[in-house]
């Protein structure tokens, strides 16, 4: 699962500021629970909190990459379907690997793109990338907001974290609810808001959406949104359609260097699933 959460003060020195940083990924230790990491510079500071799924030793974060005189910076929450095939292109590119990871290929994947890297992506994912030349936050959530992506800004400081819990435990970030988080609780309940932070200041990156941290600012733009179009297919290629598409998800998605298992409902879903994992590996 994963956990990102940061800091960034464009007016503070965070080097002197590491517990707080460090507690601020501590509340996530349930979402990862095998490895954890931080990463402060000036301004900025980074915790992880990592479930391990693909390449132990070379998916470790905070990500560091050195492209020319730039220095980029990425944590990752997400797995990402289409690696192998994004890998390729950014290699014809020009651009060299290291690890195995998927985390590699997202980060070198905004070096490329920028702010157009999430449109590439085929996967679910929530993840911060900071570039030190030009001293701004990039983050980014996937196209249905699988992964969370919570932040809090004040004066000169930003906060985000997978969790809000990740951005109460920074001192400033005060846990209080006016009337409309009051509202969000009594009367939305768990379909709240997409959006809202509950809390007062905190704020949730919407699904399908970027942001943009820059000292003058932030801006916020949707790079997707679902479209509906006629269906003009018979039902046999509707079937097969479908077919494909579970297929090529479900393969997709056993990419993995840790055990896997399927739990099964009794029902279509997790039946057809598990099916279709049966055809693409053996299973016990």
């Amino acid at each position: 699962m994963c956990g990102i959460a940061g800091w960034i003060d464009w007016e503070h020195d965070l080097s002197r500021d590491r517990d707080t940083i460090e507690a601020m990924g501590a509340t996530m230790t349930c979402r990862g629970p095998d490895a954890h990491g931080t990463w402060i510079s000036g301004h900025v500071g980074f915790a992880h909190r990592r479930l391990i799924v693909i390449d132990p030793e070379g998916g470790a974060q905070p990500m560091v990459r050195r492209q020319g005189a730039n220095t980029y910076v990425l944590v990752y929450n997400g797995e990402l379907y289409n690696t192998d095939e994004l890998r390729r292109t950014l290699q014809s590119r020009g651009h060299e690997f290291t690890t195995r990871s998927d985390t590699e290929v997202v980060l070198v994947a905004y070096i490329e793109w920028g702010s157009s890297c999430p449109e590439h992506l085929n996967g679910i994912f929530a993840f911060a990338v900071w570039d030190d030349l030009n001293q701004q936050l990039f983050l980014a959530r996937d196209r249905l907001g699988v992964k969370p992506l919570f932040y809090w800004r004040k004066d000169h400081s930003f906060l985000f974290g997978s969790e809000l819990k990740a951005i109460l435990a920074h001192p400033a970030a005060e846990p209080e609810l006016d009337e409309e988080g009051l509202a969000e609780l009594m009367i939305m309940g768990p379909s709240r808001t997409p959006g809202h932070g509950v809390f007062k200041g905190a704020a949730e990156l919407k699904p399908g959406h970027w942001m943009l941290v820059r000292p003058s600012g932030i801006t916020i733009a949707r790079y997707w949104a679902l479209k509906s179009m006629p269906h003009t297919d018979d039902l046999n290629t509707t079937a097969d359609t479908v077919r494909w598409l579970l297929r090529d998800t479900v393969e997709r998605q056993l990419a993995s260097d840790v055990p896997i298992c399927t739990l099964l409902s009794g029902g279509l879903d997790s039946s057809a699933i598990t099916a279709f994992a049966v055809e693409a590996f053996s299973v016990g």
